[in-house]
């Protein structure tokens, strides 16, 4: 009885805590339907005429086919980059047991505690005089600051992966490089699918460091296109809105279709 019950109440937690994640997005879908004025005067409610009008005149005025474009190679591109060389530097370091390597890991984990604010300027300033501000130093800025994390995730999971295999590839006569991608690499794709969904969920969203990069050039990802329904005078919540839902339904639909392999690759790991 005990036991029901607390299971119960867990899980009309769960059903709270689920809805209030599902307010933004009922809010976000509904006023996306609704003309400027109906927004403020019923944020909450239904909208009286449902109105497609919104979601035509996002689309156009963002350029969406273009910002999808520009958002999806720097996602794709920084996101791989990120898996590869965050695995090898993290086998790297998790076989070599020496003080270097130690203290190597340990700047990477300290590095996550630095805020990206605190390095902007000089970075882009160093960048600017360069003459590198484009869509390729986006991308080397984004493996940086994005690979601390996810060594420490792929440090973590190659405690789990024995050196005997290490050891069973080179007597077969293996080098190091294909110890690692044909031996270790495949069986880190559980941790590999983490990796790749927490870099696209904060690329394909990032605003502030594509505006540093890349504002102004005619490679705006989607974020940036956004940003534009936000005047000095003028807001255009409505048009705001509808871009918003209009951007998220690629990452909705990739996910839907990527499940499966989602769902495969993390049972894979669990039965190795």
């Amino acid at each position: 009885m005990f036991k029901n019950r607390r299971f119960l109440l867990l899980e009309i937690i769960g059903i709270l805590l689920a809805i209030v994640w599902l307010v933004p997005f009922y809010l976000m879908v509904v006023n996306a339907f609704k003309t400027k004025r109906d927004i403020f005067a019923d944020t909450l409610g239904l909208p009286k005429e449902w109105t497609w009008d919104n979601f035509v005149q996002a689309f156009v005025q963002l350029g969406f086919i273009k910002a999808f474009g520009n958002s999806l190679f720097i996602t794709a591109v920084s996101t791989l980059i990120i898996i590869i060389c965050s695995a090898m530097a993290a086998y790297a370091l998790s076989r070599n047991k020496s003080k270097l390597s130690t203290v190597i890991f340990f700047m990477f984990v300290a590095a996550m505690l630095i805020p990206f604010q605190a390095v902007m300027i000089p970075l882009v300033s160093q960048f600017g005089q360069l003459d590198m501000l484009n869509r390729s130093s986006l991308i080397f800025m984004y493996l940086g600051f994005g690979a601390s994390l996810s060594i420490f995730l792929y440090h973590g999971a190659l405690k789990g992966i024995p050196e005997s295999l290490d050891d069973a590839a080179k007597i077969d006569g293996c080098n190091k490089f294909q110890t690692f991608w044909y031996i270790i690499f495949p069986l880190l794709k559980p941790m590999s699918v983490t990796v790749g969904v927490l870099n696209v969920i904060w690329i394909w969203n990032d605003y502030l460091l594509p505006s540093l990069v890349i504002g102004g050039n005619g490679t705006e990802t989607i974020p940036l296109q956004l940003f534009f329904f936000f005047g000095q005078y003028t807001k255009q919540w409505h048009l705001a809105l509808a871009g918003l839902s209009i951007s998220i339904l690629p990452v909705i639909i990739g996910y839907f279709f990527a499940q499966k392999q989602i769902i495969k690759g993390i049972a894979d790991g669990a039965v190795k």
